[in-house]
């Protein structure tokens, strides 16, 4: 019996793609289930006052989720997405019973680690296979529908968390939700998702030509980071995008404890800000598809340095909240654009390597994020941070203005 003839695009693969979302929704939730409950565990239950070891857990989670991107970029080449995919959720099943069960804040270290390893195999994958599947005509879209899924899980888990740690306590309740993100995207990768990497060779096919650039790991490495002008821009600014998203991760909280708010409040507006970031690439990503990645993502990185700043000048909870919202929006701008672009300039036979690559730098940006937050914020405040990241922020998106060229439409 002959196999089915390939055929790319979203609508053609419409099961596929829909299922890869569903998955990538548990994949996100995963890391909600820490967002607004894990800095009052540091404090309250493992008595950490110093700023920069409370965002310990996210320095870890960063350094481990960008090197296992990387790998798992290559390892998609090599071996195809799907056993990653599974591989990172088997990473992931310790995780929620190591959290509710920790001794010490080294566990909390520990599960971050493995936690960070899952995020990097399961995310990577679920993004190069939506790339595989949909080719060149809509990646904005299909990126704004998988990082939607995932960020809108991101705030409904924060959100999820938040209210059970005010109703039941801190632990061990909240992370009962973990083991049911487990279960449910390990069974769905293992039963339902199938192998997409024969979807990129049949892109190039349709190209017309033969593939014939096929660059080293190394080399891959190098210009995606350094030499070639757009996708240096692009992980200069993934960087700088996940580094403010973990000065939010685990400086918003504090601060907004500082402003007097309770656990359910603080639970609300740090889903605020994922959940308004998930809900708008719905439109973002498929915006970039008709208008262009550079200035999306240019006037993206300024709109979230804005919103930074309006968190910082505000006092109470409706301040709070625009400002979550802006960031959220900037976020969005920048978030499915930057995967969308990467597929513009990476050939199909070394893309899900760039994808990896510009992970690593992306989620560097976590780590990077908690190193200067927490220094700063012990030496000058948590104010102090913000308006350090603020500016990083808003220096990142000149940055892609001056240096990056547009390349929507072109085939890899």
């Amino acid at each position: 019996m002959n196999a089915p003839a390939i055929r790319l695009g979203l609508r053609e693969n419409a099961a596929q793609f829909s299922l890869l979302v569903i998955v990538n929704a548990f994949v996100g939730a995963m890391v909600g289930m820490e967002r607004s409950i894990l800095p009052a565990i540091a404090e309250q239950e493992f008595h950490l006052v110093a700023r920069s070891a409370i965002l310990s857990f996210i320095l870890v989670f960063g350094l481990t989720k960008a090197v296992s991107n990387y790998v798992a970029g290559r390892l998609s080449d090599r071996y195809g997405r799907r056993s990653v995919l599974i591989g990172g959720w088997l990473v992931a099943a310790p995780v929620p019973f190591m959290l509710m069960w920790a001794p010490d804040w080294n566990w909390v270290l520990a599960a971050n680690v493995l936690l960070g390893i899952s995020q990097g195999l399961t995310w990577s994958t679920t993004v190069i296979m939506k790339i595989d599947l949909v080719g060149p005509k809509s990646r904005g879209l299909a990126m704004g529908l998988n990082e939607f899924a995932g960020y809108a899980a991101v705030a409904a888990g924060a959100w999820a968390t938040g209210w059970l740690a005010a109703t039941y306590g801190l632990r061990p309740e909240p992370f009962y939700l973990g083991v049911g993100f487990v279960a449910i995207g390990l069974g769905l990768s293992v039963f339902a998702v199938r192998e997409t990497k024969h979807f990129a060779a049949h892109e190039t096919s349709l190209a017309g030509r033969v593939d014939d650039d096929h660059p080293t790991q190394r080399e891959v490495f190098w210009r995606t980071t350094f030499k070639d002008r757009n996708l240096s821009s692009i992980s200069q600014a993934g960087l700088v995008n996940n580094l403010n998203d973990g000065m939010a991760w685990g400086i918003f909280p504090l601060f907004f404890a500082g402003a007097g708010l309770g656990l359910d409040q603080i639970g609300l507006l740090a889903a605020l800000y994922p959940a308004t970031w998930g809900l708008t690439q719905l439109l973002t990503g498929a915006w970039s598809d008709r208008v262009g990645r550079k200035w999306l993502i240019a006037s993206g990185m300024w709109v979230q340095a804005f919103g930074i700043a309006v968190v910082i000048l505000s006092s109470g909870t409706l301040g709070f909240a625009a400002g979550a919202v802006l960031l959220g929006v900037g976020t969005a701008m920048v978030y499915p654009t930057l995967l969308a672009a990467i597929g513009d300039v990476a050939r199909p036979s070394w893309r899900a390597t760039a994808v990896g690559v510009y992970r690593f730098w992306r989620d560097l940006g976590y780590a990077v994020g908690a190193l200067i937050a927490g220094i700063v914020a012990d030496a000058f405040g948590l104010s102090g941070a913000m308006w350090v990241v603020a500016g990083l922020t808003f220096v990142s998106g000149c940055v892609v203005a001056i240096r990056m060229r547009e390349q929507r439409g072109r085939v890899a």
